[in-house]
């Protein structure tokens, strides 16, 4: 439990931060994103990073549980499976990526960072949150 609160601290504040710059700025994301998915360089830089951060979450916390941590572990997963994707096969990326921003709207863009500021809140709420006190045992 003492990683799943670790991992908490450290992926809540992250997700939160990131989401909230999602919202406020998604034109900007929208030409951030297309730059990277005309580079084939900074698609497979992307692609390194979530797979080291994918493997690192998943090689630590693979913890199948009903209830918050499984969390930690679905987004480890997540992160190693797009890390793989970028890495293989980045015209794949290039090509999907490409669809996806002439199709979606700023809106979505804030939805996205909606649900990462959403998750991000309850991921440090579950990690910052003081543990319940121990109940005293009767002899």
């Amino acid at each position: 439990m003492q990683r799943s609160i670790f991992l908490a601290k450290l992926i809540g504040p992250f997700l939160a931060v990131c989401g909230v710059a999602l919202m406020l700025n998604a034109d900007v994301f929208r030409l951030i994103g297309d730059e990277i998915i005309k580079s084939h360089a900074l698609v497979y830089l992307a692609g390194l990073l979530a797979l080291v951060a994918g493997l690192a979450l998943v090689n630590t916390h693979n913890v199948w549980v009903a209830g918050w941590p499984v969390i930690i572990t679905i987004l480890g997963w997540i992160s190693l499976v797009a890390g793989v994707i970028r890495v293989v096969f980045p015209r794949v990326v290039e090509t999907l990526g490409t669809a996806m921003l002439a199709s979606i709207s700023n809106n979505f863009i804030v939805g996205e960072g909606l649900v990462c500021l959403a998750l991000g809140l309850w991921l440090s709420y579950a990690g910052y949150a003081p543990a319940p006190a121990a109940k005293k045992r009767k002899r």
